[in-house]
């Protein structure tokens, strides 16, 4: 065997390159290779982490799988931590060289499988087995996902509340790559980075209706930064109901709501006069309350001007957090279906609000068209995410931006065969 120095391509290691195990079981050069029993490839590969009981591996360092032998080649390799979480990694294409693309986690223990071939196609095995040491540093990156969990309406975003700032893109990357969101039925979704300590997912549409959602952070023990290691995060389950969705149409001062995709009801509403337009756009249900007392100043009216108002008001939907509800208005029940007369709000009879009060939950979707006002806030003063194009979403996310949208589901459907 040639065990002749090769030019390495990685970060450097403190820890040497070792040669493992002892020679390889011979295979007979008679019959096919391939039926013969995977061989013991130690004397094939080189590993660059200690396997010893007293050693632990630098998690700060990449993994390196080397072929040492001119005559085999490395053909696959998988990592996984004792939770099983994979290592990402790249097989170079002679299949001399694996080494790992993602991070390491601290204080871990990991199970290296190595499958090799030699010159005659016959298969080669090698298990490895290491321990990651602590980190040096004491600073952890923790998680926390909303909304609590429980069922939601179609419209619902998840978010991730960090409990440190992380600015720097590659270092998102780390953090986004570790936040898992799976649902069933699956669906394309992806992270955004609402400022340096929030981040929120959403579906390229809504959610299906009844899907379960299952939230979860990988990043623990994971090397973020200098320093900096990701902490915990306590996973979180949703289901989502029926789609519902309100729309409201300003200008003919009408309100539609679907269940399912049929409309289920339609009702005259008064939204905000001039001055105070309602706002344009998809915004989601935040919360319901019973009973409100509304005053103008807490919008900027002066106490005693003509725009002045003091009320109690009942069977209020909250869609800003702001102010701006779905609510019963009986002083306008004149006007509804015939002019807009409110400060903003969308206003109604005390039947239709009682009603719509009964019908929507937490996260459903309420959307304003033909106002005058301006378009819904996108963060900050409620959940505003689909005012923003899927191709504008993306761009906030540290791992998608900038890359090929995957095909939607429908799409995928098409491009399957439907027989082999």
């Amino acid at each position: 065997m040639n065990h002749a120095p090769r030019t390495r391509t990685v970060v450097s290691c403190t820890l040497l390159v070792i040669a493992l195990g002892a020679s390889a079981t011979a295979c007979g050069s008679d019959g096919n290779p391939l039926a013969e029993a995977p061989y013991d490839a130690a004397d094939q590969i080189a590993f660059n982490a200690p396997t010893g009981d007293d050693k632990k591996a630098d998690p700060d360092k990449p993994l390196e799988v080397t072929a040492e032998d001119d005559d085999g080649r490395i053909t696959d390799v998988t990592a996984t931590d004792a939770t099983g979480r994979y290592v990402a990694g790249e097989l170079s294409d002679d299949g001399t060289r694996w080494h790992s693309t993602s991070p390491l986690a601290a204080n871990a223990h990991y199970t290296v499988r190595v499958s090799t071939e030699d010159e005659d196609g016959a298969p080669g095995r090698k298990v490895l087995d290491f321990d990651t040491s602590r980190p040096l540093g004491k600073t952890r990156l923790n998680v926390t996902f909303g909304p609590k969990a429980g069922t939601y309406g179609v419209g619902q975003p998840i978010t991730a509340k960090l409990d440190r700032p992380v600015k720097d893109k590659a270092q998102r990357a780390v953090v986004e790559r570790a936040l898992r969101v799976d649902s069933t039925p699956a669906v394309p979704g992806a992270w955004h980075w609402v400022d340096d300590k929030e981040l929120h997912y959403r579906p390229k549409e809504y959610w299906p209706a009844h899907a379960t959602v299952q939230v979860r952070s990988d990043l623990e023990g994971i090397k973020i930064g200098d320093r900096l290691w990701g902490g915990k995060g306590k996973s979180l389950k949703l289901t989502t109901g029926d789609r519902i969705i309100a729309v409201t149409d300003a200008a003919s001062h009408s309100m539609t709501v679907y269940r399912n995709n049929e409309v289920i009801k339609e009702l005259p509403v008064t939204t905000g006069k001039p001055g105070f337009d309602t706002r344009n756009g998809v915004k989601v249900v935040l919360g319901k309350e019973y009973f409100v007392r509304m005053r103008g100043t807490s919008i900027g009216i002066a106490e005693g001007s003509s725009e002045s108002y003091d009320l109690p008001v009942y069977y209020a939907t909250r869609v800003t957090w702001s102010g701006e509800y779905v609510h019963a208005a009986p002083w306008s029940v004149g006007s509804q279906g015939y002019a807009n007369v409110s400060h903003g709000c969308t206003g109604m009879s005390t039947s239709n609000a009682e009603w719509f009060f009964d019908t929507v939950h937490e996260g459903d979707v309420v959307q304003v068209v033909n106002s005058e006002g301006h378009t819904m806030e996108t963060f900050g003063n409620g959940f505003g995410d689909w005012n923003l194009d899927w191709k504008k979403w993306r761009e906030g996310s540290a791992l998608v931006a900038g890359t090929p949208d995957a095909p939607s589901a429908a799409q995928q459907a098409r491009l399957r065969p439907e027989s082999v």
